[in-house]
């Protein structure tokens, strides 16, 4: 499986609501990366989403985005987050 892909990839997309996902991470660099991101509440496409590779941006960052378009995020409409794997182990020096 693929770093950013889903651990679970049966989810209901509307019980998550706003959720930007990471579709193609375009570049990294240690844990730095660029991705484009996706809202799965409205379609939108955003490229060059710069990110951080731990626990912390999938958790609590990325639930935390408002997409551009719809301007609706995760945490704002009180929707699960997903979980995502990330590609270093937490505590890992790289």
């Amino acid at each position: 499986m693929e770093f950013w892909k889903t651990e679970k990839e049966d989810l209901d997309i509307r019980k998550l609501g706003g959720f930007m996902r990471i579709i193609k991470i375009t570049s990294q660099t240690r844990r730095d990366f660029r991705a484009t991101m996706e809202c799965e509440q409205c379609g939108n496409i955003e490229k060059e989403v710069s990110g951080y590779d731990d626990r912390n941006f999938h958790d609590n960052v990325i639930p935390s985005m408002k997409c551009k378009k719809c301007s609706e995020s995760t945490n704002s409409l009180g929707m699960e987050v997903k979980k995502t794997v990330t590609k270093y182990l937490p505590g890992m020096t790289v």
